[in-house]
């Protein structure tokens, strides 16, 4: 099977679902799984939602005008008279109703049976136009199929039984599914960690023991820097899973961090094309002795800088960092760069949950800490090192490391 995985903009609209029509009839549409994210900016408006609820504001008009939206793209691909509008209408009437009778206090449980109905409805419409179109597929709910804990926005899933369950799809016609979601064991949606569709596209691929997995951009693939924010940046066509795995973590938007781990576990092909123009080749991530080692500039924006040291100028010990470690676990809050010296501690943030204010009182309880907000982790990979003070014009530079062929600054 081939897995493709579209995001939400490539689905923004009706002339994008078409769109999509278009690519699969260019790669041939058979024995294929297609994994959608939400529909354009979705995903950030249901995410709204979920912050008008809890300031017990008005949410409904919310819904109101994503509902208008969404009915405004089938308008624009089926018939007055189709059951997708229907179907719609449901969705939507399951969020309001979850709502009114939701007693949760908890932030990410109500936000994950929320902000799940983006996938849910793009997928359905997606699937029921490419039915409309003689494309033959079928709908698949994900949360049936991709198992997990109930660690909600960052659910870690259940390989064995995620497995189990994906295996037994018949790999022989067609599906649409969700990205971005899976169930615990009652059956709860818990989301995979924010833009976690491509990860989803990964998990299919693994448990299929696919043939390839190609992810659908507005870029023609995996640049050495994002061109909306570096210039003279080129196409790598060829880079191996480690290097890719790298730049992900480093920060490179164009994939999902644990995306590439479970393709590399059985060596399946991936690809990043561009949705603009499907017959490019775009970019191979995989083992190929064509594989470029080329200089990649990724910025990371929106970081926080924090230093810690001891109160009494002792050193930072084994029982330090478990300590902070702990801490930053609890608060879900992610290490970008890490820096030790003898007596302090310098850690470059990733605060997506805004917890970042907690986490520094707990430590200044124990530790003195400094604190910078809205940093930029600035990351060279293959840097040519003859050539590296260029980097450094211009910059405030707060924070800076330098291991084998990466450079990594902090700045301001």
């Amino acid at each position: 099977m081939k897995i493709f995985k579209f995001g939400g903009a490539s689905v923004k609209d009706a002339d994008s679902v078409k769109n999509v029509s278009m690519v699969l009839q260019s790669q041939g549409f058979a024995k294929c799984l297609l994994v959608i994210s939400a529909m354009g900016k979705t995903t950030n408006e249901l995410e709204k939602v979920v912050e008008l609820y809890f300031k017990k504001d008005n949410y409904q008009t919310e819904i109101e005008k994503i509902k208008r939206k969404h009915m405004e793209i089938a308008e624009g691909l089926f018939p007055e008279n189709h059951a997708v509008f229907a179907e719609i209408d449901l969705f939507f009437d399951d969020i309001d109703s979850f709502l009114r009778r939701n007693k949760s206090p908890n932030y990410s449980f109500v936000y994950d049976q929320v902000v799940s109905c983006g996938e849910m409805i793009s997928t359905k419409i997606v699937s029921e136009y490419l039915n409309e179109i003689q494309f033959t597929n079928q709908w698949l709910d994900a949360r049936d199929y991709v198992k997990t804990d109930n660690s909600y926005r960052e659910g870690i899933v259940d390989w064995g039984k995620t497995e189990e369950f994906i295996s037994n799809l018949n790999k022989e016609i067609c599906y649409v599914t969700q990205g971005f979601i899976g169930s615990d064991e009652n059956n709860f949606t818990v989301t995979l960690g924010r833009e976690g569709s491509d990860y989803s596209a990964a998990i299919f691929a693994y448990c299929l023991n696919a043939d390839a997995m190609t992810i659908w951009k507005d870029v023609p693939g995996v640049m050495t820097g994002d061109p909306r924010k570096f210039k003279d940046v080129s196409l790598l066509s060829n880079i191996s899973y480690e290097e890719a795995i790298e730049m992900a973590y480093y920060g490179a938007s164009v994939i999902h961090p644990k995306t590439l781990q479970p393709l590399q576990q059985k060596n399946i092909p991936f690809y990043v094309k561009s949705f603009v123009d499907p017959t490019k080749e775009g970019t191979k991530v995989g083992a190929s002795e064509k594989n470029q080692s080329e200089e990649s500039y990724i910025l990371k924006e929106n970081q926080t800088l924090l230093k810690i040291s001891t109160r009494d100028f002792s050193f930072i010990a084994e029982d330090h960092m478990s300590l902070v470690f702990g801490h930053l676990s609890k608060y879900k809050i992610k290490v970008s760069l890490m820096q030790n010296s003898a007596i302090s501690l310098a850690l470059c943030l990733e605060d997506k949950y805004n917890t970042v204010d907690e986490l520094n009182e707990d430590l200044q309880k124990v530790f003195k800490t400094e604190i910078v907000k809205n940093v930029s982790l600035f990351t060279v990979r293959n840097a040519k090192m003859e050539n590296i003070d260029k980097f450094y014009q211009e910059k405030s530079v707060l924070l800076e490391q330098i291991s084998k062929n990466t450079l990594q600054m902090v700045t301001q």
